[in-house]
């Protein structure tokens, strides 16, 4: 199974008074990662049609340890764990990945992504070129849990 994997960078602003990183922003952080996985590396592969729309149903977070401010960015691995009909479940990891290999995750998260038309006002079904996209990033294993 492979995983989407997007450096996302860290903005002084992303920081709160405590300083680390707000809470609320992992959530753009996340946000970033799924435009590139959906949008960027989808269309790329010829399944374009999320660029067309989809909306957030659910977002479900586990803060595991604070992240400070610094000039390197953070590692968010990005990976499917549920391909419905109208939706698909999106599972995260923000993490640092060391040279040796070793990992501290800051945060592991998934979301229900509905594909959405526009145009009609309504959600739609996942196209067969969609679901042969997503399922190159298969994994049943939600994040934070072990295998």
């Amino acid at each position: 199974m492979a995983r989407h994997i997007y450096a996302c960078p860290l903005r002084w602003s992303d920081m709160d008074a405590f300083g680390h990183v707000n809470n609320v922003v992992f959530l753009r952080y996340l946000e970033e990662a799924r435009i590139d996985f959906m949008f960027t590396q989808a269309a790329e592969a010829g399944a374009g049609e999320f660029a067309g729309g989809s909306v957030v149903a659910r977002h479900e977070i586990d803060y595991k340890r604070p992240l400070v401010h610094r000039p390197a960015p953070v590692t968010i691995e990005t990976w499917v764990t549920k391909i419905g009909g109208a939706s698909l479940t999106v599972s995260y990891e923000i993490k640092d990945v060391a040279e040796d290999g070793t990992e501290t995750v800051y945060v592991t998260a998934s979301t229900v992504v509905v594909p959405y038309d526009l145009a009609e006002g309504r959600p739609r079904r996942i196209s067969p070129v969609e679901r042969e996209f997503l399922g190159r990033f298969t994994d049943e294993q939600p994040a934070g849990r072990a295998a």
